[in-house]
């Protein structure tokens, strides 16, 4: 997967895989106390190099089922080239989704239409798992990409009669200081870095299980996700 280093980048790399996963107690640890920038930084990538064992084509089998939708250029370049690399370095080394969002819920300011995606996932999912908010971000991102919605992100979140938590195309306020808007942010900077496997870009539509409206009978269900049913 990756050709051979030495040097600072081969103690980097040592150092952080010793903490990382040299021991039940390592594996423990808080994950925000890893160097991981570092280690990633001193990586010199092989493109065409295959990766090694079951356990690593999985993983990459499953990151490639999930391809991103169309986001808003400027930020997708943005969240590329700082996390995309780096996040998908850790999944791939066994990082879970909720150390990922924690460690992604601080940076760069969002942008106003990652912004719009983020105040839906806290809106709609801040009481869901994580995996059912990663899955309404997909969600908003499908609908841009898909030819049959408004093309960027805050459109989408703002047509009328879509989403019950916007009136007049004006959002409620979000308690920026709250954990759960945190969460929401690092959800949404991964769901742009397209690092964790979710939703494929052909579901479009979810609502909630307590309700049954009539046009979920004309699609086809895909996966219940806590609270939100998900179709294509």
């Amino acid at each position: 997967m990756v050709r051979l280093f030495s040097g600072r980048g081969a103690s980097a790399i040592t150092g952080c895989l010793l903490l990382a996963f040299g021991s039940a107690e390592a594996r423990a640890a808080d994950y925000s106390r890893l160097n991981v920038s570092a280690a990633v930084s001193a990586l010199d990538v092989n493109a065409t190099a295959k990766p090694l064992g079951a356990t690593q084509a999985l993983m990459t089998s499953a990151v490639a089922r999930a391809p991103a939708a169309q986001p808003a250029p400027s930020l997708a370049a943005t969240v590329t080239q700082s996390i995309s690399r780096e996040a998908a370095w850790l999944f791939k080394g066994g990082w879970p989704l909720a150390a990922l969002a924690d460690k992604y819920s601080t940076g760069a300011a969002l942008d106003e239409e990652a912004n719009c995606i983020a105040t839906a996932v806290y809106f709609e999912a801040r009481g869901e798992s994580l995996e059912g908010q990663l899955a309404v971000a997909r969600v908003v991102m499908n609908r841009a990409a898909s030819g049959q919605y408004p093309t960027s992100w805050c459109a989408v979140v703002k047509q009328p009669a879509q989403f019950s938590f916007v009136r007049h195309g004006l959002f409620p306020a979000v308690n920026t200081a709250s954990a759960a808007w945190a969460r929401a942010q690092g959800i949404t900077r991964l769901a742009m870095a397209n690092v964790v496997p979710s939703l494929t870009t052909d579901v479009l539509w979810y609502h909630a299980n307590y309700v049954a409206p009539s046009w979920g009978k004309r699609l086809s269900m895909v996966q219940k996700i806590g609270a939100h049913i998900f179709y294509r």
